[in-house]
C-alpha cells in the first residue's frame, strides 16, 4: 500500500516537472516569438540600414579643379594626374619606422620626409598625407608588394594641382594647400551644404584667384557606394554618382606681358598694374619678386618655407595688392584736378618758382633745389615743380584735398577680385587722430598739408589704386570695379559665365578740365621728365614721373643716395596712360629703391605701351638694359610680339 502511495506521488511530481518544463519552453518560445516580431517587423527598417551599411560604404570622390587660363587660353593652372604615396599615422605601427622602411625601398629625400614631418604636425592623425608624390610605375610596384607589412601606408591615384609657368604671375593665381586646423575652423561657419561638398576634398585655394574664386574652382564632389568584406576591402562598386569638374577661369591678364614686365624688372622689387579704363580689366598685375606656386601644392619644405619667408626681399608680399607706398609727384596731376574743380587754380594762372617755398620758417624744396621760373598748371606737371603743390595744398587744406581725393580711390580699397587688399591712407586730422596715441603725435600740422600735396607725408597707397585713379582719370571721370576675372566656364559650355559687369559710375568732374590736366600729362613724355623714354613712339600718350621716398628726409636735408643704404633709397615711380586720344590702357608702376621716375619705372611702362598698342616685344638688349636702370627708349631691333613663344615655350 505504501509503495502504491509512493508510485503515485512520484507520478504527480513527474507530471508537475513535466508541465513546469512545457511552461517554460511556451515561455521561452514566446519569447522568441516576441522578439522575432520586434526585430523581423517594428526595427525591420532600421536594422536592414544597419546591416547594409556594415555591409556596403560612401566613399566620396573630389572633383578635378577647375583650370586657370590667361585672356588668350594660355594655362596659368592646371591638374596633372599622379600616383602618391600617403601615410595614415593613426595607422602605421611606429611612423619612424615605417619611413624608414620605405626608404629602404624606394628613394625618399630629405626634402619628402621633412615636408611631411611638417604635415604631420600641421594634420590631423586619421588624415592620409603624402610622403612622395609622382612615383614611377617600377616605385609602385614595389610598394604594392610590401604594402601587407606596411600598415598605413596606400598608393593613391590623384590629380596633383599644377602651375606650368611656374613664377609667372603667381601673386594672381596664388595656390592651393592642404586643408589645415584653421581653414576647418573656417569652414565651420559654412553652410552645411557647402561643407558637405569638401568631403575627400584634401586641398583648398590659399591665396590669390585660386582663394577668391575657389566655390567656382572647386565643382561638386560625387560618391562611389561600395560592397565591403569583413576585413573592410572593397567587394565590388554598387553605385556611382560622378563629380563635377570645376569651372575654369578666364583671367582678363595676358600672360605673354606679365611674363614680359617681370623679366624687365630682373633682381629688382616693385610692381606694376595696368588696367583697361573702358571696362576695369586688368591687363597685367604684376609683383615683383615672385615665388614658384608648385611649392605649396602638398606643403612646403622647412628649407624652402625659410628662404622665401626670411628673404629680405619679401618675394611673398604681393605689392601691387598689399604693398603701400608714397605716390611722389604722381599725385601732382591730383591735386592739378582738385585745384580746377575747387576754383582755386586756372589752367593759365602762373606763380614763380625760384625752387623752394618759404612756409613757417621752414625751406620746402624742389628736387636739387631748381629755379623752374614761371609756372602754370601745364607746366607745374611738366617740369614737376614742388612750389607750384606746396601753395596749392596750403590754400586748399587737408580737409578739402581728403574730401576730393576720396571719391577717386585713394585710400578706399577697389573691391578687386583678390583677397586682402590693402586700404592705404589717406590722411586727414581724424585719421590722425586715430593712428597715433599721444596728444602731441596726434595734432595735425600745416607742415603735414604741404607734405601731403607732393605726394609725400602721410600720404600711403597702394600701385592698384594709382592705376585705378589713373584709369578714372583717362575715362574721363567713368570709374570701373578692376577685376581679373572674365568668364567662367562650366564642364561642356563653349560661352562661359561673365564674371564682372562693365557698368562703370561717373564721378562730377568738368570735362575741360580733365582734358587740361591729361594734355599736362602729354606734355611730360614730349618735353618734360619723360620726353626721352617716349621719343619716337608710334603713338601719343600722357604720363607723370614720381621719386618717393623711402625714409624720411628733414626739409633742411640734401637728398644723397649714395649715401644711403639701398633699401633706404627713394622709390621709382610712373603714372600713365595711352593712346591719348582713346585711352585703352591706364598703368601705374613702382620700382623700389630706384630713384627717379624717369630712370626707372617709366622705360617699364614705354615697353609695356609699345606691346599693348604696336604689339612689339623688346629685343633681348633692351630688356638687359631695362633691368639694370639704364636704357630710355627702346634699344635694338624690336620684334613682333607674337612671334615670341609663349611663357614656358622653347
Amino acid at each position: 500500500m505504501a509503495s502504491f502511495k509512493n508510485d503515485e506521488l512520484q507520478a504527480v511530481r513527474f507530471r508537475l516537472r513535466i508541465w513546469l518544463a512545457l511552461g517554460v519552453v511556451l515561455i521561452a518560445l514566446g519569447l522568441i516569438a516576441a522578439r522575432m516580431y520586434v526585430l523581423q517587423v517594428q526595427r525591420h527598417e532600421t536594422l536592414f540600414m544597419q546591416a547594409e551599411r556594415n555591409r556596403t560604404a560612401v566613399l566620396p570622390i573630389s572633383p578635378p579643379r577647375g583650370r586657370i587660363l590667361d585672356r588668350h587660353g594660355v594655362v596659368l593652372a592646371d591638374n596633372e594626374p599622379t600616383f602618391t604615396l600617403e601615410i595614415t599615422p593613426a595607422r602605421a605601427a611606429r611612423l619612424a619606422d615605417t619611413i624608414e622602411s620605405i626608404g629602404q625601398l624606394i628613394e625618399l629625400s630629405d626634402r619628402d620626409v621633412r615636408r611631411f614631418q611638417r604635415l604631420v604636425a600641421e594634420s590631423r592623425r586619421f588624415d592620409s598625407l603624402p610622403l612622395r608624390n609622382r612615383l614611377s610605375a617600377e616605385e609602385m610596384s614595389i610598394i604594392a608588394a610590401q604594402l601587407y607589412r606596411l600598415p598605413g601606408v596606400e598608393i593613391r591615384a590623384r590629380n596633383l594641382r599644377h602651375y606650368p609657368l611656374g613664377e609667372v604671375a603667381s601673386h594672381i593665381v596664388g595656390h592651393v594647400g592642404r586643408i589645415n586646423q584653421r581653414d576647418q575652423e573656417m569652414m565651420a561657419d559654412w553652410p552645411e551644404s557647402r561643407r558637405a561638398n569638401y568631403r575627400g576634398t584634401d586641398h583648398i585655394g590659399k591665396l590669390g584667384v585660386e582663394q577668391s574664386y575657389e566655390e567656382h574652382l572647386h565643382g561638386t564632389t560625387g560618391f562611389e557606394r561600395v560592397e565591403t568584406s569583413a576585413t573592410g576591402r572593397v567587394v565590388r562598386v554598387l553605385e556611382t554618382i560622378p563629380p563635377t569638374p570645376g569651372d575654369s577661369i578666364r583671367l582678363t591678364i595676358d600672360a605673354r606681358l606679365q611674363h614680359l614686365i617681370e623679366k624687365l624688372y630682373g633682381d629688382r622689387r616693385g610692381a606694376l598694374v595696368a588696367i583697361d579704363p573702358r571696362n576695369g580689366e586688368i591687363l597685367a598685375f604684376v609683383s615683383m619678386p615672385t615665388f614658384n606656386p608648385n611649392l605649396f601644392v602638398d606643403g612646403i619644405d622647412q628649407e624652402s618655407w625659410r628662404a622665401l619667408n626670411e628673404s629680405i626681399d619679401r618675394p611673398l608680399l604681393n605689392r601691387a595688392l598689399r604693398g603701400t607706398y608714397p605716390p611722389g609727384s604722381t599725385y601732382k596731376p591730383f591735386m592739378a584736378l582738385a585745384g580746377l574743380e575747387l576754383g582755386l587754380r586756372q589752367p593759365e594762372t602762373a606763380m614763380r618758382d625760384p625752387g623752394y617755398w618759404m612756409f613757417g620758417g621752414r625751406r620746402f624744396r624742389n628736387a636739387g633745389e631748381r629755379d623752374l621760373g614761371m609756372v602754370d598748371m601745364r607746366r607745374s606737371i611738366v617740369v614737376s615743380s614742388n612750389v607750384y603743390y606746396y601753395a596749392l595744398a596750403h590754400e586748399m587744406g587737408i580737409d578739402a584735398m581728403h574730401d576730393f581725393m576720396r571719391p577717386l580711390g585713394f585710400g578706399q580699397r577697389t573691391g578687386i577680385d583678390l583677397i586682402g587688399e590693402a586700404r592705404g591712407i589717406l590722411p586727414n586730422p581724424a585719421w590722425k587722430r586715430d593712428a597715433f596715441g599721444r596728444p602731441d603725435q596726434q595734432r595735425w600740422f600745416p607742415g603735414d598739408t604741404i607734405s601731403v600735396g607732393i605726394g609725400q607725408g602721410y600720404n600711403n597707397f597702394t600701385i592698384l589704386q594709382l592705376a585705378s585713379a589713373m584709369a578714372t582719370l583717362a575715362h574721363e571721370g567713368v570709374q570701373h570695379t578692376p577685376h581679373l576675372g572674365q568668364r567662367a566656364y562650366p564642364v561642356a559650355q563653349a560661352q562661359g559665365q561673365n564674371l564682372y559687369r562693365a557698368d562703370g559710375t561717373r564721378l562730377p568732374l568738368n570735362r575741360a578740365h580733365v582734358q587740361a590736366v591729361l594734355s599736362a600729362m602729354e606734355g611730360v613724355t614730349t618735353e618734360g621728365t619723360a620726353m626721352h623714354v617716349f621719343a619716337q613712339a608710334g603713338y601719343r600718350s600722357g604720363g607723370k614721373t614720381g621719386t618717393a621716398q623711402a625714409v624720411a628726409i628733414g626739409q633742411s636735408e640734401r637728398y644723397d643716395a649714395a649715401r644711403l643704404e639701398e633699401h633706404q633709397r627713394s622709390h621709382s615711380l610712373y603714372l600713365a596712360f595711352a593712346p591719348l586720344e582713346a585711352p585703352s590702357v591706364a598703368l601705374a608702376v613702382i620700382v623700389e629703391n630706384a630713384g627717379f621716375g624717369s630712370v626707372a619705372a617709366a622705360p617699364i611702362a614705354r615697353r609695356v605701351f609699345d606691346y599693348l598698342l604696336l604689339g612689339l616685344y623688346p629685343s633681348e638688349e633692351d630688356i638687359l638694359a631695362t633691368q639694370q636702370g639704364a636704357s630710355s627708349a627702346p634699344i635694338g631691333p624690336q620684334r613682333p610680339a607674337h612671334q615670341v613663344p609663349w611663357p614656358g615655350q622653347p
